[in-house]
């Protein structure tokens, strides 16, 4: 596969022309791995030393309670990355982290992108630096989250996402990366709960939509 074309789009790779990327890569000593369908990249306890970097596929990274209540964490898509945080804290895994569809993963070793190489390498001071951006770009993305499900309601929890995401997408009419159970875990609330707010919603003129694509209507 021809991973520099997602790579070069990759927040860890930014700043860095096309032909660096093979050099960076040799120094990092990446390893490359398919999964199924469902299949477990990471298991809540493991402990990580790699971040991944999706290259075909998406998986979701999800937490359970202690009687089994699944939390989706969120889904990660083709070019972006998971377990940064974790690999930099060197601890368990409090997380799964479960391949949606057939899926190739990059792991990159997170002590080889934060500490320079014997080499002296150029690439490093720039990869930390990412990194850094990265993780914080991550931070914000979590505080987003509370944000939504810390709403009182599932309709606010709902109206707060829709609206994120019609915000990111710059357009009313937008699709979003779950179905209906994954939503209904992102947002912790109930399926049904959620599925009939979303038909109240609609007949109520709020927003209308068809299986993941939502489009936001002005307030009756």
């Amino acid at each position: 596969m021809d991973t520099l074309p997602i790579l070069i789009k990759n927040v860890l790779f930014t700043g860095f022309d096309a032909s660096d990327i093979p050099h960076l890569l040799s120094c990092l000593q990446p390893r490359e791995a398919s999964f199924h369908k469902d299949q477990i990249i990471i298991n809540e306890g493991d402990v990580i030393e790699d971040l991944g970097v999706v290259l075909k596929g998406s998986v979701n990274i999800v937490r359970n309670d202690f009687w089994g209540n699944r939390t989706l964490v969120s889904k990660i898509g083709v070019g972006d990355v998971f377990a940064e945080a974790m690999a930099c804290a060197h601890q368990k895994s409090e997380v799964s982290v479960i391949s949606c569809e057939e899926s190739t993963i990059l792991f990159l070793g997170v002590h080889k992108i934060i500490t320079t190489c014997r080499r002296g390498c150029v690439f490093h001071h720039t990869i930390i630096e990412n990194m850094v951006r990265l993780l914080s770009q991550k931070n914000l993305g979590l505080m987003k989250k509370m944000n939504h499900i810390t709403k009182r309601s599932t309709k606010e929890k709902l109206l707060s996402y829709l609206s994120e995401e019609a915000r990111k997408a710059g357009k009313r009419t937008f699709s979003i990366p779950y179905d209906r159970q994954q939503l209904a875990d992102y947002l912790c609330v109930e399926r049904s709960a959620m599925s009939n707010e979303l038909s109240k919603m609609k007949a109520q003129g709020l927003l209308d939509y068809s299986r993941n694509v939502f489009q936001l209507k002005e307030e009756r």
